[in-house]
């Protein structure tokens, strides 16, 4: 006689279930795609404030490197679907800071 298996239904072992969807943990990747989410939104919202380019571009370039290598070393496809969604968000910050004053913001030049 089979018996029913428990799953816990935390919001930890959600985020499990979708980052390891096969079955093996996979920490580097689960990492980048943290790294890469946190970057994201942090450009995003700093887009938004002129005087906080400095901070929008280079945590956008930064999140825009670490989504790249994540999406390299990506072994499912929820970790794929989440670091889509921090390098777009990254890119956006990104772009949005190099238009408000760049990387370097009058410093250099």
């Amino acid at each position: 006689m089979t018996q029913a298996v428990r799953q816990s239904r935390g919001p930890r072992s959600l985020i499990n279930a979708v980052l390891n969807s096969d079955g093996k943990p996979h920490p580097l990747e689960n990492t980048f795609v943290a790294v890469t989410l946190v970057l994201g939104v942090l450009a995003f919202v700093s887009s938004a404030f002129n005087n906080l380019h400095l901070l929008s571009s280079w945590s956008g370039l930064a999140g825009i490197f670490a989504g790249a290598y994540g999406q390299y070393i990506s072994a499912t496809t929820g970790e794929r679907f989440l670091l889509i969604i921090g390098l777009g968000a990254s890119a956006f910050g990104f772009f949005l800071g190099m238009a408000h004053g760049g990387l370097f913001g009058g410093l250099i030049g």
